[in-house]
């Protein structure tokens, strides 16, 4: 009989022969895809106390009809509208007039607000159709003020991005410790952590042109 810590999860899969324990999960709950895509963002959750690496995809579509959709799988509803409302009033994102789609790779369940601000710059990357760097994540609590807030096992998440090859770290302000290896790009606010996403991609901070709409309403708003 084998005991283990209570607090650690396992990772198995299933194969034509059996089940098969998976001593390295963080690869499962990424999509292996040649070039980055837009509507992608990378996080670093706790399972227990084992840090896991996930990515989360959004998409935003023109409503075909009545009400816009919203479709969410592996992340709490409510959370993931009050990111997007969030998005909507300091961000000035308008996000609540398309159709959202937002899901997990690999059926994982991202229950810890540390994935708040990776789900944030999942659908901010989906709003102007800018795909972020393969070796970023995001991790941080995002508040109804717009804040970027501290989130518990900072250095453990920053330890496991560093040994999955990771180079930078969007994070909140306020972190002392960080991994050889890896640069954080420290924000107190999702504002501010959507200027350094700007930064990572390269995209111009006073661009003349207006940043891509899933819908063809012509309302007025800003820029990142």
């Amino acid at each position: 009989m084998l005991f283990r810590s209570a607090d650690e999860g396992c990772c198995f899969l299933l194969q034509d022969n059996g089940i098969e324990g998976v001593t390295d999960p963080s690869g499962l709950f990424l999509d292996q895809r040649p070039q980055p895509v837009a509507g992608t963002a990378i996080t670093v959750t706790l399972d227990g106390k084992r840090p896991l690496v996930g990515e989360i995809q959004a998409l935003l579509a023109t409503p075909s009809g009545g009400s816009p959709r919203r479709a969410v799988s592996g992340i709490d509803h409510a959370r993931a509208a009050m990111i997007a409302a969030v998005l909507e009033k300091h961000a000035r994102l308008q996000i609540a007039v398309n159709d959202v789609y937002l899901s997990t790779v690999g059926g994982m369940r991202l229950t810890d607000p540390s994935s708040d601000l990776a789900v944030a710059i999942a659908l901010a990357s989906a709003y102007v159709d800018l795909p972020l760097p393969a070796t970023a994540v995001m991790i941080g609590e995002v508040g109804l003020a717009g804040d970027l807030r501290r989130v518990s096992g900072m250095e453990r998440r920053l330890a496991e991005a560093a040994r999955q090859g990771f180079t930078t770290a969007l994070i909140p302000a306020g972190c002392d410790t960080v991994p050889p290896g890896l640069t954080t790009l420290q924000a107190p606010t999702i504002v501010a952590a959507l200027e350094h996403v700007l930064d990572l991609t390269g995209h111009p901070k006073r661009a003349s042109a207006r940043p891509h709409r899933p819908d063809s309403a012509s309302t007025e708003h800003n820029d990142w």
